[in-house]
């Protein structure tokens, strides 16, 4: 039999729209990307970007109202998730993909033990006895770094350091071995230490359990560290995307290029001559015309002002959505 070729998960033409005080707000227009198995792809862009909104719609996980899903399809292995039985997604939750969120305190239930959490998600997806899942928690929280597991698997969240709190959220995102970990800034509001520990333990999990990492952050050292591949989002769409190496090396779009120029380097003479992208992200409600980002483009003119611009390819994997990428 033919190995199976297709990416194992495939999004298309997400638009996803929330109903506000001032109208509609189109947070996702019309994205779409792949994750290929025992990769990890990095989605990045500012806050409002869309990053968050478009990884809760993998598993429907968006209030509605006042989130609407208006087109597009999820294509896990083959089969569109958003159009399943709301019980079948339900199990594919945590079994088959799993999700960090971006912060644990809020994430964890605060009146249940760290270890009846992961044990729970044993017994509702193995149908194991709490024992041997007790015992598989156990195993899960020595895996992820946490010290005395015997006597933290018992402690409450807020007993936990955050380091330690989102160890624990990665023990529960794993738990079942899923396919696809989503993880929405995993290391937010973590020192240097603890980030690059949390890091570490994702690509050394990786390996050992093959899972395909959907990293959401908008930390683009975070990006160089462990991700194969690239998508840049900017105001609900993804602007450009390309294997790491090439969006470090040749961006091609002048908002990647910003966020790369902004990064703190050693060898600069003067802290002051950090550079930085002008203005701010645009009110989505109120989108311009043409570019999103050509108020704040330094090479916009007015074919870009009137004109939106469509993924173009510009190389090897490499896509851009920019009237001037052939000039980058």
């Amino acid at each position: 039999m033919a190995a199976d070729v297709r990416p194992l998960l495939q999004v298309e033409d997400l638009k996803i729209q929330f109903r506000v005080p001032d109208g509609i707000l189109p947070a996702v227009d019309g994205i779409g990307y792949r994750l290929d198995r025992g990769e990890t792809l990095g989605l990045v862009g500012e806050s409002g970007s869309g990053k968050s909104v478009s990884s809760l719609a993998l598993l429907r996980l968006l209030e509605s109202p006042p989130a609407e899903i208006r087109s597009g399809r999820v294509l896990f292995q083959g089969r569109d998730l958003l159009q399943v039985p709301e019980r079948e997604i339900s199990d594919l939750r945590g079994r088959s993909i799993s999700m960090i969120f971006q912060e644990p305190m809020t994430s964890l239930n605060p009146v249940m033990t760290v270890g009846f959490q992961i044990d729970e998600a044993l017994m509702r997806h193995f149908g194991w006895p709490r024992r041997e899942a007790r015992q598989r928690s156990l195993e899960l929280l020595t895996l992820v770094g946490i010290p005395s597991p015997q006597r933290n698997i018992d402690s409450y969240p807020h007993e936990l350091s955050g380091g330690m709190r989102q160890r624990v959220m990665i023990a529960l995102a794993l738990s079942c071995e899923p396919k696809i970990l989503v993880a929405d800034e995993p290391t937010t509001a973590l020192d240097v230490t603890i980030q690059a520990q949390i890091l570490e333990l994702m690509v050394g999990l990786q390996e050992k359990f093959g899972t395909s990492i959907l990293l959401i952050t908008h930390d683009l050292a975070v990006i160089a560290e462990t991700a194969h591949r690239v998508a840049v989002m900017y105001a609900g769409r993804i602007v450009e995307a390309a294997p790491v190496a090439t969006i470090f090396g040749e961006p091609r779009h002048p908002y990647t290029q910003g966020l790369l120029n902004s990064i703190p380097r050693i060898h600069r003479e003067r802290l002051d001559a950090l550079a930085e992208i002008a203005g701010g992200v645009p009110d989505l409600t109120r989108l311009p015309p043409g570019c999103a980002f050509a108020p704040r483009c330094p090479r916009a003119d007015a074919h870009c002002r009137r004109e939106r611009p469509e993924p173009m390819t510009v190389g090897s994997d490499h896509v851009v959505s920019c009237w001037k990428a052939s000039d980058a």
